[in-house]
């Protein structure tokens, strides 16, 4: 196992390295120079040198990228070409958003996905149970920002229960109103989540009660209730936990979409801003910080199955 999470943690170094050039090339392949942020229409040449010089787009592509991986190494995102504000410390304060938000909305679509997926497997053959692989199907087709959109109008316009968007300006000072803003972003994205998950986990339940192991301790006088949480909840938990670690992944690359909906200044805020300011400097941040989650998600999702079932250890060690 240790020789595994030593090869793992390679194999994850080695892929945020290759993730790098392929961010820093594809943003050096989109029309136009990243001193355009600094520049106006009617900008003279002598400004237009000064500004290549400031962002240093003067110079060639090695060395630019080789620039940038030394201040990384340093834990450095460099600064902003629009604020010159530090973006390690934009990406921080945009995260105290983007992660709470991610994870209460993982949690919550957890929950609900664990009650609904088992009981749809469970009573499959009761009306109930139909009903909620039903629902389940149904919110898999429907787009987030739809299911954003209808609870502002019930929620926020009709009932003026909850807000229709943004974020306290003092952030996390009064975390009651910091938690009532985010309300509606979380019930939104785990909504969708839990209709996903409910699916993934539905289909482990029914593999677990229709296996042979099941039916033997069954046999030998334990409960349905019984034999499952024995002897189905660590075989039925491999196969989900895959699917949640890219489900994490995907909801927070995702939030740039309920952001927008609800007008959240969180990391997919920070993203699109940086698209249309031309900010090279925070879209490089962004994406090397969301590129990291989910490595370090995948990483933390394989290494949970092979603590979960020994058999992925035993091969890890036969395949050594």
């Amino acid at each position: 196992m240790v020789v595994y999470l030593l090869r793992r943690a390679a194999f994850l170094a080695v892929s945020l390295v290759v993730a790098m050039v392929v961010i820093f090339v594809l943003l050096r392949l989109l029309p136009g120079d990243p001193a355009n942020a600094l520049l106006s229409v009617d900008a003279t040449p002598e400004q237009i040198a000064a500004a290549r010089a400031q962002v240093g787009s003067d110079q060639p592509l090695v060395q630019q990228f080789a620039t940038w991986a030394a201040q990384l190494l340093r834990l450095d995102l460099g600064e902003s070409y629009i604020s010159s504000r530090s973006v390690g410390d934009e990406v921080a304060a945009r995260l105290a958003i983007t992660l709470p938000l991610t994870l209460l909305a993982f949690g919550l679509a957890l929950v609900v996905s664990l009650i609904v997926g088992i009981t749809a497997a469970v009573k499959a053959d009761r009306w109930y149970g139909i009903l909620l692989s039903g629902f389940a199907q149904l919110g898999v087709a429907v787009p987030v920002f739809w299911v954003g959109v209808i609870l502002v109008w019930i929620f926020a316009l009709q009932l003026g229960l909850l807000p229709s968007g943004g974020f306290p300006r003092h952030d996390w000072e009064d975390p009651a109103d910091a938690l009532r803003s985010l309300t509606l972003p979380v019930i939104t994205i785990a909504i969708v989540m839990s209709a996903s998950l409910s699916r993934y986990v539905r289909a482990a339940t029914l593999d677990v009660l229709g296996s042979d192991y099941l039916r033997t301790a069954r046999a030998g006088g334990a409960s349905r209730a019984e034999a499952l949480l024995r002897h189905g909840v660590r075989n039925g938990a491999v196969p989900v936990v895959a699917v949640l670690g890219i489900e994490l992944s995907t909801t927070l690359l995702g939030a740039v979409v309920v952001e927008s909906v609800f007008t959240l200044p969180g990391l997919g805020s920070m993203l699109l801003t940086g698209i249309e300011q031309h900010d090279f400097a925070n879209i490089q941040g962004v994406l090397v910080v969301s590129t990291l989650f989910v490595l370090l998600v995948g990483f933390a999702a394989d290494v949970a199955q092979r603590l979960i079932d020994p058999r992925l250890r035993t091969s890890v060690s036969g395949n050594r």
